[in-house]
């Protein structure tokens, strides 16, 4: 996959990347939202070996260039169905905040309806009511909250939003 817009591109994730991925996947501020206060403590050579196995079909992650600097990750695995799950992180704190979150996931979620995939799901942590705001803005229906159903890193019991979108509910944002 490769998408461009103005200097912002997404692109699949390649051997090159995993420097970049085990920086921001061990540092606990970009990992916390996701659970891992204190990062995930994995190596380059672990994730080359993630991103190996990555299909079109299957899953796939992806990086997020704006003007050519990697700020940030993406990935979708697809459910079946016609189904995808994706997930974003701008992890890049420069970046974060600035309205970007809305045209990546844009022109993501744009890409994967052109692929056939007729329903797009993701969760968030309850408490990131940042990025519910921007998938609600997207269309995206929230279909349940699921309390106290995990625990952190830190053994903090965490609550989750489910979502959905589907091509119609979509309001594409560029």
């Amino acid at each position: 996959m490769r998408i461009e817009y103005k200097d912002i591109c997404i692109r699949n994730a390649e051997k090159r990347d995993c420097e970049q991925l085990a920086i921001w996947w061990n540092d606990g501020n970009v990992m916390a939202h996701a659970g891992f206060p204190n990062g995930l403590g994995t190596c380059p050579n672990e994730i080359g070996k993630q991103i190996e196995t990555d299909q079109d079909d299957t899953k796939r992650r992806l990086i997020i260039e704006k003007e050519k600097e990697p700020i940030g990750e993406m990935s979708y695995y697809n459910q079946g169905n016609n189904s995808v799950e994706i997930g974003i992180k701008i992890c890049n704190s420069n970046y974060q905040e600035k309205g970007l979150g809305r045209i990546i996931l844009s022109m993501f979620i744009k890409e994967l309806f052109n692929m056939g995939y007729e329903k797009i799901i993701l969760d968030t942590n309850l408490k990131n009511e940042r990025a519910q705001h921007v998938y609600e803005i997207l269309g995206f229906n929230k279909v349940r909250v699921r309390e106290n159903c995990w625990k952190d890193q830190l053994g903090e019991l965490q609550s989750a939003v489910d979502y959905e979108l589907v091509q119609k509910t979509f309001v594409e944002y560029k």
